[in-house]
């Protein structure tokens, strides 16, 4: 999990992003927090000293469920508002979010459309190895899998555990 945002599918959707004209920041670091809640002052300034870009509530369990099923994970991540500790902001309330994320709904489904119709047909080997990350995280030895676990987890890990 050190590098859990795959670059290929970072360069795709910078792309569909681009070609849709939808405006982007590549890059920065995320910080996931348990919600939903809104961050007091004194949270928000901790996560801006230590150089947080985003600030949410899901990216991170997602990315390591998509790493253990050996998908390519990307964050697409469309603010709703500033944290707290900016002052030309108002004060920020669930109301104004939905407002904003009513309007990031129309760009995201743009966005997803477009990354869908140019997408390879082809799996792409990930520079950062999730199409294979499987392969040495398996501890249990073979003969002590049991065959009914195994059975249910054909469809995420069948290629390693048939093994």
């Amino acid at each position: 999990m050190a590098h859990p945002v795959g670059p290929r599918l970072v360069d795709r959707i910078k792309m569909a992003a681009e070609v849709e004209n939808i405006s982007t920041i590549r890059g920065g670091t995320y910080v996931c927090m348990e919600g939903p809640q809104f961050s007091s002052l004194a949270e928000s300034l901790s996560y801006k000293a230590a150089g947080y870009s985003v600030i949410g509530m899901t990216a991170m369990p997602e990315a390591k469920l998509a790493r253990e099923a050996e998908m390519t994970y990307a964050t697409i991540a469309m603010v709703t508002d500033f944290d707290c500790w900016h002052p030309d902001h108002d004060v920020v309330d669930v109301q104004s979010v939905i407002q904003v994320m009513h309007g990031n709904t129309e760009k995201a489904r743009r966005l997803v459309a477009r990354l869908a119709k140019d997408f390879p047909l082809t799996r792409e080997e990930c520079p950062v190895g999730s199409h294979k990350a499987l392969e040495f995280a398996i501890m249990t030895a073979p003969s002590a899998r049991d065959p009914e676990l195994l059975a249910k987890l054909d469809a995420v890990a069948g290629r390693v555990l048939k093994a």
